[in-house]
């Protein structure tokens, strides 16, 4: 199952508040890439038939069906990449504590 941890939670709240966004749900993305990798995306939207609905954290997340089998295992972060630069990651159930951070995403929305 897709999970995030309580930092990405709390990020996540603040972003729904400033984007007056609070009664809509993230939707989180994934795809391939050409070259093999994924691709995540992820930004606030309604639920639509046929999602996945997740409260995480005390987030609600949706996903939908053809996402989820890149999304299973995967956990969102909020982590301090370098000094002062925080950023989303997505850390995909096959990657290692060294290549987490190659599991960047796109932050939009959030």
């Amino acid at each position: 199952m897709f999970s995030l941890t309580s930092a990405a939670a709390q990020q996540i709240q603040r972003a729904a508040v400033d984007g007056a966004a609070q009664d809509l749900a993230l939707r989180v993305a994934a795809q391939h890439a050409a070259d093999g990798s994924i691709e995540y995306g992820m930004g606030f939207d309604e639920a639509q038939d046929g999602d996945m609905r997740l409260l995480l954290e005390g987030v609600a997340v949706v996903i939908a069906d053809p996402h989820q089998p890149l999304l299973e295992n995967t956990v969102l972060d909020f982590v301090e990449l370098e000094p002062g630069t925080f950023n989303f990651i997505f850390i995909p159930a096959s990657a290692t504590p060294s290549a987490s951070a190659g599991g960047c995403g796109a932050g939009a929305g959030a």
